[in-house]
């Protein structure tokens, strides 16, 4: 098990996306600064979407126009689509995410394509990026079950992840996008996609749909991932898969591996900070625990 992990703030994205309530441009923007502050050096800032569909990321462009320039950090624009690359590229963006369903049913629902479809949509986003002189990764949403056809079998995802791994991508994400998986179904499928692609890093997104993922982000951990999403709060979900909750909380994340001395780089009385900011800003308690129980003497930051 490694002694030190990335991790990827997903708030500004994953996390609004799913939200009623729908912050400014000036609150998203205040949002990345105070996760940069705080240590954050990959950040998910926007998805390039079409705005009838996503409303909540309808200023993208916006967002990413007013974002500062720090060295050494690596701002993420999701996209869909070609047209949602092309967007992207405009910007300042320094790596695009492209997203490959592991199902049929969820690629129909999210992204209008079935799942062979949206991996070679993914293999194209990758190139075009490439060609751009942008860095591009992957994600297979429903890595571990989907909310339209169920179970989602290792070998499938493992198969899904060989092809990618093909087009060069910095890395492949598997994502837990309903919050079904567990740490017993983690283990063999980070396993058989390590084998479908040796080498390249492994990121893992859990939703805590189920109380899990905390669980399933140890696991990933000890089981090879390189790095692990999360979003301050614990705010999110995706809109076009029914059930799907909030992202796993950043400080929850950040609470276990300090206690566990997993180096992050990542200042958690800052990201508490941030959470209780975010609560305010959008009007209800936020599902993240941390950032709700009391301090514990002697916790690690």
């Amino acid at each position: 098990m490694t002694a030190a992990i990335e991790l990827v703030e997903v708030s500004a994205r994953d996390g609004l996306q799913n939200e009623t309530v729908l912050l400014s441009t000036d609150q998203k923007i205040a949002l990345i600064q105070r996760s940069l502050a705080a240590g954050f050096r990959r950040i998910e800032v926007a998805s390039f979407v079409h705005p009838r569909r996503v409303p909540q990321m309808a200023d993208a462009e916006a967002v990413c126009a007013g974002l500062p320039l720090l060295e050494g950090a690596t701002t993420i624009g999701l996209v869909l689509n070609r047209r949602g690359a092309e967007r992207a590229l405009l910007t300042r963006v320094d790596e695009l995410g492209a997203v490959a369903s592991a199902s049929d049913g969820f690629g129909i629902a999210n992204q209008g394509r079935t799942s062979d479809e949206t991996v070679e949509d993914a293999i194209g986003i990758v190139e075009l990026a490439r060609s751009s002189g942008r860095r591009a990764q992957v994600t297979i949403s429903v890595a571990f079950g989907c909310p339209f056809d169920g179970e989602v079998p290792s070998d499938r995802v493992a198969a899904i992840a060989r092809r990618l791994a093909g087009a060069g991508p910095v890395e492949i994400a598997l994502g837990d996008t309903i919050g079904v998986a567990t740490p017993a179904d983690v283990a063999p499928t980070l396993a058989a996609v390590r084998a479908a692609a040796p080498g390249l890093p492994i990121r893992c997104h859990f939703h805590d749909t189920r109380n899990t993922a905390v669980a399933n982000g140890w696991t990933a951990l000890q089981h090879g991932a390189a790095t692990l999403d999360g979003a301050i709060g614990g705010i999110g979900g995706c809109p076009f898969a029914p059930g799907a909750t909030g992202n796993v909380a950043s400080e929850d994340l950040l609470y276990m591996l300090g206690r566990a001395g997993v180096a992050t780089g990542i200042d958690l009385d800052a990201v508490i900070a941030t959470a209780q900011w975010l609560s305010e800003a959008m009007g209800r308690s936020l599902p993240g625990r941390v950032s709700r129980a009391p301090a514990f003497p002697g916790r690690p930051v």
